[in-house]
């Protein structure tokens, strides 16, 4: 059961190390805690300024669907026309995707009309409603 000297300075080494080991985790785990610390509180800086912010937008959001109902609906004829513009919009839709796509004429030009090109002509200052421009003068 006796050990020898050199086993025994084996063993002090070894446990020596252990302990410098076991001093540099225990260092890591406190920096890391205080780390650690240092991002919870942030996040909670952080989570408190998002809540004021949401709190602000949901008042705004408020104020603002009051100020709707405060207002009158347009008049009946109005929704009406509304109501046609859109299904009108919604019925052509397959049209103009179609053309969009490159698979079909112009939605404008009828079966016996000739595919649109892209080019225009060049317009002039009546076709834009602007005065003609002046003519230029001969010296005299």
């Amino acid at each position: 059961m006796f050990t020898s000297l050199p086993e025994e300075m084996e063993l002090v080494e070894k446990h020596e190390e252990i302990l410098g080991r076991r001093a540099e985790l225990l260092e890591e785990m406190e920096s890391r805690r205080e780390q650690l610390k240092i991002e919870r509180r942030q996040q909670a800086m952080q989570c408190e300024a998002a809540r004021q912010r949401n709190t602000t937008l949901l008042q705004d959001l408020q104020k603002i669907e009051d100020r709707l109902r405060g207002k009158q609906l347009p008049r009946p004829y109005v929704l009406a026309l509304e109501t046609r513009y859109w299904t009108s919009v919604e019925e052509s839709i397959p049209v103009w995707e179609h053309f969009l796509l490159g698979k079909g004429p112009h939605p404008t030009d009828g079966p016996g009309k000739p595919h649109r090109t892209t080019k225009q002509k060049p317009s002039t200052s009546k076709d834009r409603g602007l005065f003609p421009r002046p003519k230029p003068r001969t010296a005299r």
